[in-house]
């Protein structure tokens, strides 16, 4: 979970490191007797940073397609949440009212209080509870007639979509990447980087420039890895613009 000062500290930090990275290993082992040794580097550097960016591409993929089924599964929620408030009007008239409100106060609940928590890395229980009301409510409702049949079954499959994907949610809101692939992404982008500096370059004006814009590059890729990684937290995170429309739609009728 990155804030945008974070990430350009992080930026910041990084690219120095870089340079001076370059100046040390100029004292230590100057260019003119690494030159001897391009040959060497190049094709190892070749391979390593091949290899390095099939996997940080890779890793950039699976966090936005992570991203992007929270975001989907969001929108799926709310959806079930305006069905089920519409599909109330066919039940009888106490339980018609009490899952009106509860669906009003599921809206409130996830607006107000889901997505601060989720942002904590809490587990949020308002909106829980009133899930768990919400069931009670159209299980006890005393069906006659044909209309309220109907109305109660399809109220019973998108209530119980609400359920899957407010669990999904949940399970999205506490997905991270495993260590191990942070330990091969970071691992990986010093070792790519520090062989592009190995490289004896005739132009060190030009060599300086060239590293200073490969690890400009991969230090943006980490960071938008780290930035997407948690869909509902940190400065890229997942709006509840689908909650807020549902909770205004229902306010409206």
């Amino acid at each position: 979970m990155l804030t945008l000062t974070q990430n350009i500290v992080i930026l910041i930090v990084t690219m120095t490191a870089s340079m001076l990275f370059m100046v040390l290993l100029d004292r230590l082992w100057p260019r003119d007797q690494r030159r001897v040794h391009n040959d060497l580097i190049g094709w190892q550097l070749n391979i390593l940073g091949t290899t390095y960016a099939v996997i940080l591409g890779f890793m950039l993929y699976t966090v936005w397609t992570t991203f992007g089924e929270a975001n989907i599964n969001v929108d799926l929620e709310a959806n079930a949440l305006r069905n089920v408030y519409r599909l109330a009007e066919g039940l009888p008239t106490q339980q018609r009212t009490l899952l009106e409100n509860q669906a009003r106060a599921y809206a409130d609940a996830v607006v107000n209080q889901d997505w601060s928590e989720m942002a904590n890395a809490q587990i949020p229980d308002e909106s829980h509870r009133i899930n768990q009301a919400m069931w009670k409510t159209l299980m006890s409702a005393k069906i006659e007639t044909p209309t309220e049949v109907v109305a109660e079954d399809h109220a019973i499959s998108e209530l119980s979509s609400l359920t899957e994907h407010r669990r999904t949610r949940l399970l999205q809101s506490a997905y991270r990447l495993p260590t191990i692939f942070w330990a091969v992404l970071i691992v990986g982008g010093f070792l790519t980087i520090a062989s592009a500096a190995l490289f004896g370059s005739a132009n060190p004006r030009l060599h300086a420039l060239q590293v200073f814009f490969f690890t400009l590059l991969i230090t943006l890729v980490l960071l938008a890895i780290a930035d997407v990684n948690l869909p509902f937290r940190g400065w890229v995170h997942i709006n509840k613009y689908a909650f807020q429309r549902a909770q205004q739609n229902m306010n409206d009728q």
